[in-house]
């Protein structure tokens, strides 16, 4: 009786089977375990692949070891590139040919000079003249204190001073001695006729021009200012200017002679 009072759709709902029970899930399988792994974390089964990292001081062993074979290249090229840079300033040196002209002079003793005559010794040089009233004898005297810096230093080899006279004219052997007084003992003046002092000034391409003469007589010569250094196998090798100290002059001709390597024949 109580079915008929329920309405229609309610007993649709009613005569339904009940919804089936949800069935469990197989177990699933535990996966399988990789291959050439047979022991415990890191270790290899083939015994070569995944070795253990290098212990910490080994790793820096190589890497020291590696940065000092670059810094050994690094010092090796730059000595490599130094020994070309002066063998290239050497070839230029030689083609330039300053300084290599043998010269015929006179010292202001008296006795006959020759280039050769200086072969064997260091030589530093200077072109002027006795009248000249104030460049001539600021750079003699520089000239003197830069050897006397160098003579400081009794393992290093003496230095000859030379100074040629571009007024021939005036300059003769007893004027020329009595100028050379003034400065360096070692210092040698050198004169001569106006063609061998013609000739000794275009070996080493040295301009020189005697100005106008004024009312006595007097007269200035235009030069060029340049100390010349010579090494012992008579090749020039450096100059310095006006602007150049006495000490740096001195630290200069001290490092060439440190340096000084005979050039081939």
């Amino acid at each position: 009786m109580a079915q008929a009072l329920l309405p229609a759709r309610c007993l649709r709902c009613c005569r339904t089977s009940p919804r089936p029970l949800l069935q469990p899930r197989p177990p699933t399988a535990p996966p399988a375990p990789s291959r050439g792994l047979s022991g415990p974390r890191g270790s290899s089964s083939s015994g070569g692949r995944g070795s253990a990292p290098l212990p910490l001081w080994q790793r820096v062993a190589v890497v020291a070891a590696a940065g000092g074979a670059a810094a050994g290249g690094w010092l090796h090229l730059r000595a490599r590139r130094e020994r070309e840079r002066r063998q290239r300033r050497a070839q230029e040196l030689r083609a330039l040919a300053l300084g290599q002209g043998d010269f015929e002079l006179v010292d202001h003793t008296g006795r006959p000079r020759r280039k050769a005559d200086f072969r064997g010794q260091w030589v530093l040089l200077y072109f002027g003249f006795t009248h000249c009233p104030d460049v001539c004898p600021d750079e003699l005297e520089k000239l003197s204190r830069a050897v006397e810096l160098l003579d400081r230093d009794a393992a290093l080899p003496r230095v000859q001073l030379l100074f040629i006279t571009v007024d021939p004219e005036r300059d003769d052997v007893a004027a020329v001695a009595r100028y050379v007084r003034d400065f360096h003992p070692r210092l040698l003046g050198l004169t001569g006729s106006p063609e061998q002092v013609r000739a000794a000034g275009s070996a080493y391409r040295v301009y020189s021009s005697a100005g106008p003469k004024d009312e006595d007589g007097d007269y200035i010569v235009d030069h060029t200012v340049i100390i010349y250094l010579l090494g012992p196998d008579g090749l020039f090798l450096d100059y310095y200017g006006r602007s150049k100290s006495d000490a740096k002059i001195a630290e200069s001709v001290r490092r060439h002679m440190e340096t000084y390597e005979p050039l081939p024949a």
